[in-house]
């Protein structure tokens, strides 16, 4: 049995104004293409298929399509609701693709069976055993008790997450056992593990009050495919407990690390290979970071670009001062370049690094003339008319505080 770990597609999203759409259509067409090279037997999307619950048509129509050619591979789909998803919009399909050899559970249910699925392999035989978990929602799995605090809230939310994976999995168990079948089990996910290392892209989510799941909580499956984390990574040093990743940057920070999808492998019950597959970068983007100069040296890259794409820029210049002709600068130092700035940003020079280190004195520690003049030692005042500026500035400040001091004292 082979199948195909992926997660958080966010079909219909727009980055800083730009459409996916390409993109996701590319990544798509890879992943058949991925499906014929490897014989894949079923495909898991663990959360995250839409980007918002009320999708652009267009993204409807290549989730459909997708469904269409996936079918006729005789590959299973398995797609599971994030906390992107609506419950209703994935519902509204949900018989008719089941016709399709797709399988989607959107939330989570009391009925153990409608979240356990029995995948087959290309030649029909049963394959594996899925244990279905979306994002949880509490109404979903646990009620509310009345004069319960925050830490209770927390605990009993964890225990009964904790109970649903552990009773879908002794029902997996139970199946495979009644039916004498030799196949793995397989859990999935779409939440944030405690020890995880999240990108930008990705949005806090609570279930309820808890903010993360314990990797100890999870059954014991031959295989946890998870969601919702944009980078890919193994939870808890255990190998068989991942994150696939998104398989598109989603901020710009993700482009740090390789885009991927997991191919799982079992030959009945013992699993025998776990390969995560490059997935090529369908947009190219890019991080410039330093001073006006050293920004100007690295665009220089980008004078031969030939790709027919513009190249995505994430700009970040650390300067001293502030520049009210930043923006206007920049857009100088790409003219005639085969790129786009679309996040442009300043941080501040070693001067106000100082002053962060000096703010650890506490406030406690200095007066509000300390904090007006180390505030005012990072501008810049230059010529006869600036200087005079910073006079009045101070002299402002001067008679606020005295003003200040007579309240108090004819308190």
């Amino acid at each position: 049995m082979k199948i195909l770990h992926t997660s958080d597609w966010h079909l219909g999203q727009n980055f800083f104004t730009k459409s996916r759409k390409q993109e996701h259509q590319a990544f798509l067409d890879w992943l058949l293409d991925e499906i014929d090279n490897n014989q894949i037997d079923a495909v898991i999307v663990a959360g995250d298929i839409f980007d918002t619950g009320s999708p652009p048509s267009y993204a409807r129509e290549m989730y459909n399509q997708f469904v269409v050619s996936i079918s006729q591979r005789n590959c299973s789909l398995v797609v599971l609701g994030g906390n992107h998803d609506s419950v209703s919009t994935l519902k509204e399909s949900k018989s008719l693709l089941a016709c399709l050899h797709t399988y989607v559970v959107a939330n989570t249910s009391e009925e153990l069976q409608d979240q356990l699925l029995v995948l087959n392999n290309r030649d029909g035989s049963v394959g594996a055993i899925v244990c279905a978990v979306p994002f949880v929602r509490p109404r979903d799995v646990l009620t509310s008790q009345a004069g319960e605090s925050g830490t209770e809230k927390r605990q009993a939310l964890g225990d009964a997450i904790k109970a649903h994976y552990h009773d879908l999995y002794q029902a997996a168990v139970e199946l495979r056992q009644e039916n004498g079948w030799q196949v793995p089990i397989i859990a999935t996910g779409h939440l944030t593990a405690l020890g995880v290392s999240p990108s930008k892209s990705v949005r806090d989510i609570y279930i309820g009050t808890l903010d993360g799941f314990a990797a100890d909580g999870f059954p014991p499956a031959d295989y946890i495919a998870l969601g919702h984390i944009h980078r890919p990574q193994i939870v808890a040093k255990s190998d068989h407990i991942r994150y696939s990743g998104s398989p598109i940057p989603l901020s710009f920070d993700e482009l740090k690390f390789n885009k991927q999808v997991v191919l799982v492998e079992f030959d009945g019950e013992a699993r025998t290979r776990i390969e995560p597959i490059s997935i090529p970068s369908f947009q190219p983007m890019g991080v410039l970071k330093g001073s006006l100069e050293e920004i100007d040296v690295q665009l220089s890259q980008y004078k031969d670009h030939d790709d027919p794409k513009d190249v995505w820029l994430h700009i970040e210049v650390s300067v001293q001062d502030y520049l009210s002709d930043l923006q206007q600068r920049i857009q100088l130092m790409t003219e005639g370049l085969n790129v786009e700035v679309l996040q442009l940003q300043r941080t501040r020079g070693p001067k106000a690094q100082a002053l962060t280190q000096e703010a650890k004195e506490t406030l406690s520690e200095l007066t509000p003339n300390d904090v007006f003049q180390k505030r005012l030692a990072l501008e810049v005042f230059d010529g006869e008319a600036e200087e005079a500026r910073r006079d009045r500035i101070q002299t402002q400040f001067a008679n606020i505080v005295a003003e200040v001091e007579q309240v108090e004292v004819g308190e």
